[in-house]
């Protein structure tokens, strides 16, 4: 089945078929998109399995697009209210971010408030989180949970008090950054450049040529606005382990439970494996996405990318340690590279190393109380410049900027290709995705992608990214951090933001449609 944390499948299947682990193996090697609703296994995994037991035969369940949206778990609707006060100057003095969302019961909320306790300064903050015991389809983990649908109201909220403070928006947040947790002064950030993506941002946006007066630019029959936002997603920090082994063709091959989303696990855990182990791409075998393998951090959370190749590095690291004792060479001395152990005047061919039947390691990375000591999060900003139709209200998107500051990029074109896709996510939720409700039954009407409007290619624009050159030396092994969420947070009240400016209308229902700017698009000449 598809499936992004194998580990956590094995363990639902065993407890919902009162079946022992032992008896359970998942297999997902190839997923496609996961986005948080192939966290958890499905109705279709279990109906398989329950029409196994009863017709003593494989069977097979496909779960047509219509029934999807229904039984998988969706991002819950969130009211959120946001009071923040400041100085005459523009210092935040208070701020207070209250959140509510329902679920199922048994079900959990939706964390929008988290990022306001962290992302500004600020001594007084107040949050809650209220849930509502709904009768609906789960609601449950999307991409970003908590961060994006909090980001899309708190950088509303943010550019609001810009505005009555007379601050340009990017100087108000540079304004209000801070190194330390603000609830938490004695826990630092371990890398913080919230700063540098703003002023990075601004200069290739040409920020200073955006007219901070609303409904001012005019291209033909379009009103133009630009908008900002600040991009904000935790980084977090999970055990994962892997299985390397080195046979007598000098071939490594990497075994782990882990995942690929479409974010390219295969390509950096092959990267991370030669690198370490000092032979060429191509002659290492990556193998995922099985529960006979290591348990792996698995694909959520924009976790996986730094945790899983540290533990594969863990595991190479074991190896080497193998190899140089079978040749009696002293650790430190050992040198990997173009497929050979070398020690002074000594090469020796990993195949050789590895003898007839081959060399093994299995080992992992876990972090003890580091998260306790450091606060880690990634930073960015996204800028958007939009057009209104001045006399319908229609909305296009027309440039895109994100810069990211996440730790070491492991490879910069799949984390590119993160980035644009959480952009056009984060334009399909300003702009266009409503659940239509049936509330007499508790269902979603609009379940199919016919109904349900997403971004397509001629809804988006060239978009731009950049990564700031950072590593981060507390995060892992391999000083990065996860990027693929933080592409998505902010970038709808960037898009709201951007229609403020242009129309000098204030909406804060998502989805931004023009039915709600049309009642108050300025008068056309």
């Amino acid at each position: 089945t598809s499936n992004q944390m194998i580990a956590w499948g094995v363990g639902d299947v065993a407890k919902t078929l009162g079946i022992p682990k032992a008896n359970v193996r998942l297999v997902s090697p190839f997923i496609g998109g996961g986005f948080g609703g192939k966290l958890f296994v499905r109705a279709d995994a279990v109906l398989a399995a329950l029409g196994a037991r009863a017709a003593r035969r494989h069977v097979k369940v496909a779960l047509q697009r219509p029934l999807m949206m229904n039984n998988t778990t969706h991002r819950p609707a969130t009211i959120q209210r946001i009071r923040i006060g400041a100085t005459r100057d523009g210092k935040i003095t208070a701020m207070a971010h209250e959140g509510w969302s329902g679920d199922l019961p048994g079900g959990q909320a939706e964390t929008a408030v988290n990022q306001s306790r962290l992302l500004y300064a600020g001594a007084n903050r107040l949050t809650t989180t209220r849930l509502a015991v709904l009768d609906l389809p789960e609601g449950n983990a999307m991409r970003a949970p908590g961060e994006a649908p909090g980001m899309m109201a708190l950088e509303i909220a943010m550019d609001e008090m810009a505005e009555k403070l007379g601050l340009d928006p990017v100087e108000f947040r540079v304004l209000n950054d801070t190194q330390v947790d603000p609830e938490k002064p004695e826990r630092p950030y371990s890398q913080r450049k919230l700063i540098e993506c703003l002023r990075t941002g601004a200069e290739r946006f040409e920020w200073s040529k955006r007219n901070a007066r609303p409904g001012q630019q005019r291209d033909g029959r379009w009103l133009v606005g630009t908008g900002v936002a600040a991009a904000f997603r935790n980084n977090l920090l999970t055990k994962s382990a892997a299985r390397v082994r080195l046979d007598n063709r000098g071939v490594v091959t990497v075994e782990t439970d882990m995942t690929d989303i479409g974010t390219g696990t295969y390509t950096i855990i092959a990267q991370t494996a030669a690198e370490t182990m000092g032979v060429p791409l191509q002659r290492v075998l990556v193998r995922l996405g099985d529960s006979a393998f290591p348990v792996s951090a698995g694909s959520g959370g924009q976790w996986g990318a730094n945790n899983s190749t540290s533990g594969v590095y863990a595991a190479c690291m074991k190896l080497r340690e193998a190899v140089v004792k079978k040749l009696g060479i002293a650790p430190g001395d050992a040198e990997f590279s173009d497929g050979m152990v070398r020690a002074g005047d000594r090469a020796v061919p990993l195949a050789e190393a590895a003898g007839t039947n081959g060399l093994a390691a299995e080992d992992g990375i876990e972090y003890g109380d580091l998260d306790k000591k450091y606060q880690q999060s990634t930073f960015g900003a996204h800028f958007v410049e939009v057009g209104v139709d001045a006399a319908t209200g229609e909305i296009r998107v027309r440039r895109m900027l994100a810069v990211c500051a996440a730790g070491r990029i492991l490879n910069p074109k799949s984390a590119r290709s993160q980035v644009i896709g959480a952009m056009t996510m984060g334009v399909g939720g300003a702009l266009m995705e409503d659940l239509a409700l049936d509330k007499r039954n508790g269902f979603f009407v609009n379940h199919d992608l016919a109904a349900y409007e997403v971004p397509v290619h001629a809804d988006i624009p060239h978009q731009d990214v950049i990564f700031l050159d950072e590593t981060d030396p507390i995060s892992s092994p391999m000083k990065a951090k996860g990027v693929g969420e933080l592409g998505m947070c902010g970038v709808a009240a960037a898009v709201a933001n951007a229609v403020y400016n242009a129309t000098g209308i204030r909406v804060r229902d998502y989805p931004v449609t023009l039915d709600k700017l049309l009642d108050r698009l300025p008068p056309v000449a």
